[in-house]
């Protein structure tokens, strides 16, 4: 009767143990898989931004090679113009000399005015970019952080597994000595 109580206690604190110590791992391993989602949803939102920098840099670009060609178009058109009322004298104008158009200063208020809209779009995005990518930076270097937290807590309970094992080898090393023990007294007649 004392074995059969022996052995049902035995029974209920190893398997209370082992459950216990299986949810603390499973717990664990939950944490480090949450935290390599995170940091790859942190790359992808960086490659995102990333992106969106580089099509508004290409639009920059695209823009000032319009520009260019809309110069150079129209300087064209200024020089037709002008040969074409120079060769042309026999029409007579008279015009108010008050009333005259000033060609050079509206190309230059007009390219002026689009390097100021260009370059506070470049720095609006530039901006953007370099907070969103510090915030990245800032968010993976807490990933990085709590990942390895978690690794020496899985490294830790991997330790504490491995000591409740070999405590639970030398328990049932016990339990077998005491079994044969009983039994050896048993099969002597000292225990009744």
């Amino acid at each position: 009767m004392l074995e059969t109580k022996w052995s049902l206690l035995q029974q209920q604190k190893t398997a209370h143990s082992h459950v216990d110590m299986q949810g603390l791992v499973k717990d664990f391993k939950n944490k480090y898989q949450d935290e390599i989602n995170k940091r790859t949803e942190m790359e992808n939102e960086f490659a995102h931004i990333k992106k969106d920098v580089d099509e508004a840099y290409m639009n920059k670009v695209e823009l000032e090679s319009r520009l260019g060609g809309l110069t150079d178009e129209f300087n064209f058109l200024r020089q037709l113009y002008e040969e074409e009322i120079i060769s042309d004298t026999s029409v007579v104008l008279s015009t108010d000399s008050s009333c005259s158009l000033d060609m050079d200063s509206i190309i230059a208020e007009g390219l002026t005015q689009y390097e100021e809209i260009a370059n506070r779009s470049w720095a609006e995005a530039k901006s953007m970019y370099q907070i969103k990518y510090k915030e990245l930076q800032t968010l993976a270097g807490n990933h990085g952080n709590d990942l390895r937290r978690t690794k020496k807590d899985i490294s830790e309970m991997s330790r504490n597994i491995s000591h409740l094992q070999a405590v639970i080898e030398a328990f049932k090393g016990q339990r077998a000595f005491l079994e044969a023990a009983m039994a050896d007294a048993e099969q002597h007649g000292e225990l009744h």
